[in-house]
């Protein structure tokens, strides 16, 4: 192992950590959501896990394989999020960026499997509300990775006159 591993092994670990930590305040928001507006629970997270493990009875509700695929994919985004905060891509435009990104991974496998419908087929609302609450995760796994994952010494973070680009001159 040389030197250079253990940092983004680190960055790796922080990263889905900071993804967990999101996950939770979504679920936090989705529960406050649903306790204002009576939406029930969406079992297709869990029912496209069972999917993807070969599990039987895939079309069974189940609130732990909703929890397990909930924070599964938030440690997974938690860990690019991670790895854009050690690249410099830091604060709310990143975050910005993550929220699509958390919508793309979930819709992907959702899609993917089957199981889930592309979000322009949604009611306008259902698509406001995931898309908020993908906002919700995204900055909050934003604030704590860029707490916990400093720029690294090759990134952007060393040219800082790359602010001062004219427009049009890359």
């Amino acid at each position: 192992m040389t030197g250079a591993e253990v940092p983004f092994a680190t960055t790796l670990i922080k990263g889905a950590a900071a993804g967990l930590a999101g996950g939770a305040v979504m679920t936090a928001v989705e529960k406050a959501e649903q306790a204002l507006t009576g939406r029930p629970n969406s079992f297709v997270p869990g029912r496209t896990l069972a999917y993807l493990l070969g599990l039987p009875d895939r079309d069974s509700d189940s609130v732990a394989r909703n929890i397990a695929m909930h924070f599964g994919t938030a440690a997974l985004g938690g860990v690019l999020r991670g790895t854009m905060s050690a690249a410099n891509l830091r604060g709310p435009t990143a975050s910005f960026l993550h929220t699509w990104v958390r919508l793309a991974i979930d819709q992907t496998l959702e899609n993917g499997t089957g199981i889930g419908a592309p979000p322009l087929t949604w009611p306008r609302k259902e698509l406001v509300v995931d898309v908020g609450h993908k906002a919700v995760y995204a900055f909050a796994t934003g604030a704590v990775a860029d707490a916990l994952i400093a720029p690294a010494p090759g990134s952007s973070v060393t040219r800082p006159w790359q602010r001062l680009r004219l427009s049009g001159h890359a």
